[in-house]
C-alpha cells in the first residue's frame, strides 16, 4: 500500500478514537457512565489501531494492551514509543465486556455497576493514549517530511 494510503487509514482510526472520545464525555455528562467507560475504551482500542495501519500492519483484537504488547514484534521503536500505556490500556481492557452486557456481571447490569469515578478513570486512560499516539504521528510525520526534503 501507498504511504499516502497508510496514512489516510490510519488517520480515519484516529478521527474515530477522537470521536468515540467525546461521544464518552457526551455520555458521562448525561449520567450514562457504563456506556462512557465502554467508549473510551473502543477510543483507546482505535487509536492503537491507527498506529497499525500506520505501521502498515493487520491488528487484530480488542484488547488495547494486547494490541500494545503485539507491536513489539511490527515495530520495536514504535512499541518503545507506546509502551508507557500498556498499564492505561489493562485498566480500559476492564471496561470492554461489563459495561455493554447484562449478564458481563453476576445479578446486576451495567448502569447499576458503573458510577462517574469508573467514568472520569476511562475517559482519562482514553485520553492519555490518544495523546501519546498523536505525538508519535507528529513526531513520525516530521521526521517524514524532513527525509524527504
Amino acid at each position: 500500500m501507498s504511504i499516502e494510503k497508510i496514512r489516510k487509514e490510519a488517520d480515519r482510526w484516529f478521527h474515530t478514537a477522537e470521536d468515540d472520545l467525546d461521544t464518552a464525555i457526551v455520555l458521562k455528562e448525561n449520567s450514562k457512565f457504563a456506556h462512557s467507560c465502554f467508549h473510551a475504551q473502543q477510543a483507546a482500542e482505535k487509536a492503537v489501531k491507527a498506529i497499525w495501519y500506520f505501521e502498515d500492519a493487520d491488528p487484530w483484537g480488542h484488547s488495547v494492551k494486547k494490541l500494545i504488547d503485539d507491536l513489539e514484534g511490527v515495530n520495536l521503536v514504535v512499541y518503545n514509543n507506546l509502551s508507557k500505556a500498556i498499564r492505561l490500556g489493562t485498566i480500559l481492557d476492564r471496561f470492554y465486556i461489563p459495561t455493554r452486557y447484562p449478564n458481563g456481571l453476576p445479578d446486576i447490569t451495567p448502569d447499576m455497576a458503573f458510577d462517574e469515578e469508573d467514568s472520569n478513570t476511562c475517559i482519562k486512560a482514553a485520553q492519555e493514549i490518544i495523546d501519546i499516539v498523536r505525538a508519535h504521528f507528529d513526531k513520525s510525520i516530521n521526521a517524514s517530511i524532513k527525509k524527504d526534503r
